[in-house]
């Protein structure tokens, strides 16, 4: 039986999610560059890492955390700079943060990992790939988030002039942003606790993560590098992205959930649950 004080401490966690709140041990690790890195974690078995997106926190992952912690052991962390971990002036790039992905695997001892990366989440994890091959890793989920793309200019035009709302006012900014990730009703509780987290990214950092993965913007590239089992969930403003790894990556498996706004894991959490034991059952 749990002190009353820590169990108090470990529910307020997520005291407004539309979820049971189930007691996720919370830690740190300190990465290379001294950054301290913040996780939820739960469960035995297998490790599964779960890497948020842009300015999300790893409670976002909480649907997930509660069904996989029965089987698995899994950990969300917060990426530098979002949610609980440290906030630093420096090492916001693709690179950069594929090596702390590393690092928490490393120090958790998570390996064979499977890496599930969410929306920019998804170019970290190739960036992984390409930087440090599949040896730790046992198989990725990839989801709504671009592998690349050709350029297009209008598309860029619409980037920016979204990351030009945020830096004029950020708070506003913030809540349509987080607002436009669900088709489906969430609690109002809820909602004000993701704006909260993600406003918790400085705005000139949150500025800074889309210009340099803008920078790069194609990772197609990597794709012949992966060698593990490849599960890609996308909504259907990405369904061509699927279609393009589908015939790039025959054996990768891709499921587009029509009717569910960018945080589909969140949208219909069954259904993602579902798919990704089914993955997850498949693997050798």
């Amino acid at each position: 039986m749990l002190p009353r004080v820590l169990w108090s401490g470990l529910m307020l966690v997520f005291v407004s999610a539309p979820w049971p709140a189930p007691p996720f041990k919370s830690g740190y690790v300190t990465t290379s560059d001294g950054i301290k890195l913040h996780y939820l974690e739960a469960g035995r078995g297998p490790g599964i890492l779960f890497v948020p997106g842009w300015t999300m926190p790893a409670e976002i992952w909480a649907p997930q955390l509660e069904h996989f912690a029965a089987r698995y052991r899994v950990v969300a962390m917060d990426p530098r700079s979002q949610g609980d971990s440290d906030k630093p002036t420096e090492g916001h790039y693709p690179e950069r943060r594929a090596q702390d992905i590393k690092e928490v695997v490393e120090q958790l001892k998570l390996a064979p990992v499977v890496l599930v990366g969410w929306s920019m989440g998804v170019p970290e994890l190739l960036t992984f790939v390409e930087q440090y091959g599949t040896a730790t890793v046992r198989a990725l989920v990839l989801v709504d988030g671009t592998i690349g793309e050709d350029p297009n200019v209008e598309t860029l035009r619409r980037r920016w002039a979204w990351m030009k709302a945020h830096q004029l006012d950020r708070k506003d900014a913030a809540g349509k942003f987080v607002r436009s990730m669900y088709k489906k009703p969430q609690p109002e509780a809820y909602l004000r606790k993701i704006i909260a987290a993600s406003l918790k990214t400085p705005t000139n950092t949150a500025v800074v993560l889309v210009a340099n993965s803008d920078m790069r913007g194609d990772w197609r590239g990597v794709l012949p590098k992966l060698d593990r089992p490849v599960l890609y969930t996308v909504t259907a403003p990405l369904k061509a992205q699927g279609e393009m790894l589908k015939a790039r990556l025959p054996a990768a498996r891709v499921e587009v959930f029509e009717n569910c706004g960018h945080a589909l894991f969140v949208d219909d959490a069954a259904r993602f649950n579902r798919v990704l034991e089914e993955f997850l059952g498949g693997l050798r």
